[in-house]
């Protein structure tokens, strides 16, 4: 009979202060945006009414005002803070000065023209909105990740579940994870089967079928079955915490194009100031000193609405904003992925790279032994009936031993093994294992334990781990083991030298016969074979000194015992390094699966990234710069100015959105 529980729900005990600081974000970005809406949608329709009932002095004076500071007032208010802050050189300042100069140019010249000045305002919001919605909609991705953080674990007490806060759960202690619930925290689980649904976490839309004795880790949702999982981790050490701190800690991290955009804007705007403020009074003065031209107002008002014109169209908006969005967007794009970024530094060095530097095993191979062939004292291959016999004998023989090559076998023979047939084991260190089993004596192991027993045996031209077997003194056959290569390994490889990557290296502690039988198989350009992981940091350091200024050289490992080479590299990829800390931790960038087709689509992202933002560096700065030229000599008025602001910001904006689109690249 099924146990029942009883889930006693108490959300104020679970709600993690975390989940309500992202909610209050979240709810506030929402308000801003409905509230800019708001004044948008008012605005226009006040300025429509305006337009069609056309009211004269005062009265029309008054609305145009009221119309201008209901789309405006914050602008204005940023203004005047960044005055009395000393930060007055910004675009708020700029938008201020010229809107309200062309209000007042309005009033001096009678012409009740207030239009310009709205619209200039006008269209700016407009942009800041889309702006906004960008940013919203490239938070998804990322907003998403976020959500994988649970709020509670569920704890046996008393034959009912409790729900506790995460952090107050101890290592080792029983968890129960019900069907719909993510896993909390990483752990083995000890009693269910399940299937998990780990997309949030690598991108991929199949489920994981998971059983007792596997190893799960946080922020995967059960899909079935009821689990009871023993913890491995704390909560704060667990991988979706470790995850969750790499994604908020990534928009810290800026490029260098926009730590260049960053302090292009604090000399350019003050420049654009003074050269506005020249532009206002040193033509017209030039006039009355040497032209005789009279010292009124007029005669300067032509070139205070040239001064104007100029402060607008030179507002850097395009570039302050479509690029630190370019990365964000290219951030949250991978992140959809399943390619964790810990920054716009290393979006933007990964489309430098030129040479990938892997390892072997666990990153391009499975990392685990499985048994590739099953051959005779000639080498050649045993036929179905031979080969399950010699597999029972050495499944047998091994069942005791915890040695990866036992496991492996016993893996490969698949069948519950009955020990009461096997008597007299005794394990030879460095050597291998001999048992009895029903009266006849068996050796299992290498080609020194054959010597050992008497037993020629035979070379074998596979590569591999062989494992020979003998019985009564004579030689049965062998079994070869190999560290499989991962299906999409070799394609990997050739998908990396079609992304304009020039050299792929192989460092591995293998020896030389494997690892060059690897190589081969791959397609991979330079292997390096036993090194210890001390050898690897020297190997690396020699392969980035031989690499051209401007390229980048980037490691890819399993995040386990690479943890050194991940840190020295240009730039450091865990491979497969989801349940460990030393790949969150060394690594730039984090593969949430195995999967080595994911290194080329990470340095293809970042390259779209890039391009996305040199466009629109070179949009934004060529029309200005036109621009900027025209309205000196009067040929550029308000509205084209308007465009080569806002238009130009809202184009560069919506360029930048489509560095979140990543499917297809």
């Amino acid at each position: 009979m099924k146990k029942t529980f009883k889930i006693e729900i108490d959300c104020a005990n679970c709600a993690t202060r975390w989940k309500k600081r992202a909610l209050l974000n979240c709810r506030a970005m929402n308000r801003k945006q409905q509230i800019m809406l708001t004044r948008i949608i008012v605005t226009a329709v006040m300025t429509l009414m305006l337009i069609i009932f056309q009211p004269h002095g005062w009265l029309s004076l008054s609305l145009y005002i009221v119309a201008y500071l209901i789309i405006g007032y914050d602008i204005l208010r940023k203004a005047a803070l960044g005055i009395i802050r000393g930060r007055e050189f910004d675009e708020n300042f700029l938008m201020a000065v010229a809107t309200v100069g062309a209000f007042a140019l309005a009033i001096y010249d009678k012409s009740g023209d207030y239009l310009e000045a709205i619209a200039v305002m006008f269209l700016y919001q407009i942009g800041e909105f889309f702006q906004g919605y960008a940013v919203g909609k490239s938070r998804r991705n990322i907003s998403e990740l976020m959500d994988i953080r649970p709020d509670y674990a569920n704890i046996e007490h008393e034959g009912k579940l409790e729900k506790v806060d995460p952090d107050d759960v101890e290592v080792g202690e029983t968890i129960v994870v019900l069907p719909g619930e993510r896993v909390p925290i990483d752990g083995k689980i000890e009693d269910g089967e399940s299937s998990l649904n780990t997309a949030a976490l690598t991108g991929e839309s199949l489920p994981r079928e998971v059983k007792a004795g596997d190893e799960v880790i946080s922020g995967s949702i059960n899909l079935t079955g009821i689990l009871k999982i023993r913890t491995t981790k704390e909560f704060g050490e667990s991988t979706v915490s470790k995850i969750l701190e790499l994604v908020e800690d990534s928009a810290s991290r800026k490029s260098k194009s926009e730590n260049f955009i960053t302090k292009f804007a604090r000399v350019y705007t003050p420049a654009i100031c003074y050269s506005a403020l020249a532009l206002a009074l040193l033509p017209p003065l030039f006039m009355v000193l040497f032209n005789g031209a009279p010292f009124t107002f007029a005669t300067f008002e032509t070139w205070v609405y040239r001064a104007l014109v100029f402060l607008v169209v030179s507002c850097p908006c395009a570039l302050v904003v479509s690029i630190p969005l370019s990365f964000f967007a290219g951030i949250g794009g991978a992140s959809h992925e399943g390619i964790l970024v810990k920054g716009a530094n290393i979006l933007e060095n990964l489309s430098k790279v030129k040479t990938v530097v892997f390892d072997k095993t666990g990153t391009l191979t499975e990392g685990v032994f499985e048994a590739i062939g099953y051959h005779n004292s000639d080498d050649s291959a045993l036929d179905d009936k031979v080969k399950d016999e010699l597999l029972a004998y050495a499944a047998m023989v091994e069942a005791g031993s915890s040695h990866p090559i036992a496991q492996s076998i016993e893996k490969a023979y698949g069948k519950p093994v009955d020990m009461q047939q096997v008597s007299d084991v005794k394990e030879i260190s460095g050597k291998g294992i001999t048992a009895t089993i029903d009266g006849k004596r068996v050796a299992v192991g290498n080609s020194k334990l054959m010597e050992e027993a008497g037993v020629e045996a035979p070379h074998c031209k596979s590569v591999g781990t062989v494992v020979h077997v003998a019985i009564d003194g004579k030689y049965a056959g062998h079994i070869v083991l190999g560290d499989v290569v991962k299906p999409t390994s070799a394609q990997a490889i050739e998908d990396l030298h079609k992304s304009g990557v020039n050299k792929t290296i192989m460092l591995t502690g293998d020896i030389k016969r494997v690892a060059d039988n690897v190589g081969a198989q791959l397609g991979i350009d330079k292997v390096y074979s036993q090194l210890l992981p001390v050898d690897k940091v020297t190997r690396l350091e020699k392969i980035i000194k031989e690499t051209k200024e401007g390229e980048e050289v980037a490691f890819v490992g399993d995040g386990i015992n690479d943890a050194p080479v991940l840190s020295r590299a240009d730039i450091g990829i865990a491979m497969g390094g989801i349940g460990s800390d030393a790949a969150i931790e060394a690594a730039d960038v984090v593969l949430m699966d195995d999967d080595p087709l994911k290194i080329g689509k990470a340095i293809r992202i970042s390259r779209k990234c890039l391009k996305i933002v040199w466009e629109n560096i070179i949009m934004a700065i060529g029309i200005k710069g036109l621009c900027l030229v025209l309205s000196i000599f009067g040929i550029v008025n308000m509205w084209l100015a308007i465009f080569a602001d806002v238009g130009v910001m809202i184009l560069a904006v919506l360029n930048a959105i489509r560095a979140m689109y990543t499917r297809k690249v």
